[in-house]
C-alpha cells in the first residue's frame, strides 16, 4: 500500500513538475510576445508623434500665404491638441481606448487634408520650398503611420492567438494576458472618393 502510494506521488509529482515547466515557458512566450506588442504600440505613437511635430510649420507656413483661411488653421490647430492630449500606455490598450485615439487621430488627418486643398488654391503656397518640404515629409510619415499601424495589427494578432490557444487560454487570464484591440479602417474608408472635373 505505502510501495503503491510512492508511485502514485512520484507519477504526480512528476506530471506536476512537467506542467509547472511547460507553463513557465509558455508565460514566458506570452511575456515575449506581449512586448511585441507594446514595442509596436510605441512605434504607432513615435509616427504619431512625428506628424504632430510636423504641423505647426505647415500651419505657419500656409498662413503667410493664406492668413484669411483661419478657420481651416485653426481648426487644424485644435485637431491637433486632441490628438496630442490622447495617450495611451500600451498596458491600457483596450478597444475603447484605441478608438477614442483612432478617432482624435482622424479628425487630425481630415483637418490636414482641408489644409492641404486650401494650399491647392495658392499656386505661390505651393510653389514654396518650404511647404513643398513639409508636404513630402508628411506624405513620408503618413506611410511611415500605415506601416506601423499594420506592423502593430499584425503583433497584436499573434499575441491574441496564442492567449487563445489551448493550453494557454486556461491560465493565459490568470497572470494578465489579455485580447489586445486592433486598428480599424476609418468609416467609409472602402467607398471610393468622387471626382468631378
Amino acid at each position: 500500500m505505502i510501495q503503491s502510494m510512492k508511485k502514485h506521488f512520484f507519477a504526480f509529482a512528476v506530471v506536476l513538475g512537467m506542467a509547472v515547466a511547460f507553463t513557465s515557458c509558455n508565460y514566458n512566450d506570452l511575456v515575449e510576445d506581449q512586448e511585441e506588442v507594446e514595442q509596436a504600440w510605441s512605434e504607432v505613437e513615435n509616427q504619431y508623434q512625428r506628424r504632430s511635430d510636423l504641423i505647426p510649420n505647415l500651419v505657419n507656413t500656409v498662413k503667410g500665404y493664406a492668413a484669411h483661411e483661419q478657420n481651416t488653421l485653426s481648426a487644424v490647430v485644435e485637431a491637433r491638441s486632441n490628438a496630442s492630449s490622447i495617450s495611451i500606455s500600451a498596458a491600457d490598450l483596450t478597444e475603447e481606448n484605441l478608438v477614442r485615439f483612432q478617432q482624435a487621430q482622424d479628425q487630425l488627418s481630415q483637418g490636414i487634408g482641408r489644409l492641404m486643398a486650401v494650399a491647392e488654391a495658392y499656386p505661390d503656397l505651393k510653389a514654396n520650398q518650404n511647404f513643398q518640404e513639409l508636404q513630402a515629409q508628411l506624405e513620408g510619415t503618413e506611410n511611415r503611420i500605415a506601416v506601423a499601424r499594420r506592423n502593430y495589427n499584425e503583433e497584436a494578432q499573434e499575441f491574441n492567438a496564442e492567449i487563445r490557444k489551448f493550453p494557454t487560454l486556461i491560465y493565459a487570464g490568470w497572470f494578465g494576458f489579455t485580447k489586445k484591440p486592433y486598428f480599424q479602417a476609418t468609416a467609409g474608408a472602402n467607398v471610393a472618393p468622387t471626382v468631378q472635373f
